[in-house]
Formats: C-alpha cells, structure tokens, sequence
C-alpha cells in the first residue's frame, strides 16, 4: 500500500512539473514572439498652427475663455493585409471640453464604437455631414449621455458643434489594426507589426496624404522620415 502511494505521488509529481514547464514555455514562446515583431519610427513634418482669431467668439452660457486647439499632428498607419479582428470593437471617447473637441485628431479602426460626453457647464451639440459616417447628436448638457456612434466605414468623418462654431475635430477611420499619432514635434513610433512588406502612410490634412513602401523585418526597427515637401 505505502510503494502504490509513493508511485501516485511521484506521478502527480511528474504532472504538476510537466504542467509548470508548459505554461513557462507557452510564456517564453509569446515573450519571444513579441521581441520578433517589427518596430517602424521616425519623424513627420507638420503644418504650422493656425493663427488664432483676432477676437475669439464668446457665447451665450460661457465661462471664461475659450481652451487653444490642439496642435497639427498627423496619424501614422501601415496598410496592408492583415487578420480580421476577433475581439469585439472597441470603445473610445471624444470629448468637448473648454469649448473645444478633445481629442481634435482622433484615428480608430472600423468597427470601433466612438462616445461623445460634454464636460462643459453649457450645451453641446456633435454632429457631421461626412459620407462614411452622418449623424446628428442633437443638443445635450454635461450630465446627459448622447448616443453611441459605431463608425463602420473607413474614411474622414468631421465633427462640427451646431452651437459653436468655431468647433472642429477629425475622426479618421482606417481598415488596419496599426496606426498612432505623432507628437507635436512630428515623432512617432509603431511597434508590435508584422514582418513583410507593407505601405507605410501618413495622413497630415485633408489635402496631404504621404506613403512610402516599407519592408520589416522581425525583431528590426526601421526608420521612416516624412520630411516636408
């Protein structure tokens, strides 16, 4: 009876170490998968900002000033042949605050599900006139939830505010799981791409879109400049 016992103990034994052993592989294995995928970086020539107004608007309801809009920023993004997500789309958030969109550049991938709440003490309203995605959020205030928009459709939607003006922002909808946005100074970095050759672009303004084929490389990073024209 004892040998028996100590022969099921050794084989438990056996099996809890096989056991550790293949989740320590399973991790090295990703760990390494992750090292061997590509990084691409480097810097994008931005527009100058736009001068402001001479006499900033003022509106009805407003408190204090008007916030500065954000920065010329670009989004980087590298097309291609990729797999189809499997994970359900994501939700971000686009908000109004000091009067202005924030953020006022936002790139998502399609399918990805876009909020819109006010942290302003004032109405807001969200709509746009935009082909791959028209909709009018109508007006609503800060403790209001306005309805999701799914943007399905790859392309340029712009936002616009019914009650002022002077408010724009950008959603660019794009068909790759890759892309970001550079910094103010034009810097970016994509990481965790698949090795191969693909299209790098980068999307500075409705009227200036750049690319430049790329070749990556597992485990390489490559630099990519985007100098102005």
């Amino acid at each position: 009876m004892g040998a028996r016992n100590s022969r099921m103990k050794k084989i438990k034994d056996q099996s809890w170490r096989a056991g550790v052993c293949g989740v320590v592989l399973i991790i090295l294995t990703a760990a390494g998968q992750a090292r061997a995928q590509a990084v691409v970086e480097g810097v994008v020539s931005l527009p100058k900002a736009a001068p402001p107004p001479a006499k900033p608007p003022r509106y009805q309801g407003q408190a204090g000033e008007i916030a500065a809009p954000e920065p010329p920023l670009a989004v980087v993004y590298l097309e291609g042949r990729f797999p189809a997500p499997t994970n359900a789309p994501p939700k971000v958030q686009l908000w109004q605050k000091g009067l202005q969109f924030s953020p006022g550049l936002l790139p998502v991938q399609v399918g990805t599900i876009v909020e819109f709440p006010n942290g302003d003490d004032l109405y807001h309203n969200v709509f746009s006139y935009s082909k791959p995605k028209r909709f009018d959020l109508g007006r609503y205030r800060k403790e209001d939830k306005p309805a999701e928009q799914v943007f399905d459709r790859p392309g340029v939607v712009k936002l616009y505010c019914e009650i002022h003006e002077h408010m724009r922002a950008t959603i660019l909808v794009l068909e790759t799981p890759h892309f970001t946005r550079t910094d103010t100074n034009g810097h970016y970095r994509l990481a965790n791409l698949p090795a191969g050759r693909h299209t790098l672009k980068v999307w500075v303004d409705d009227r200036r879109t750049l690319e430049r084929a790329v070749e990556l490389k597992a485990g390489e990073t490559l630099k990519a400049d985007f100098p102005g024209q």
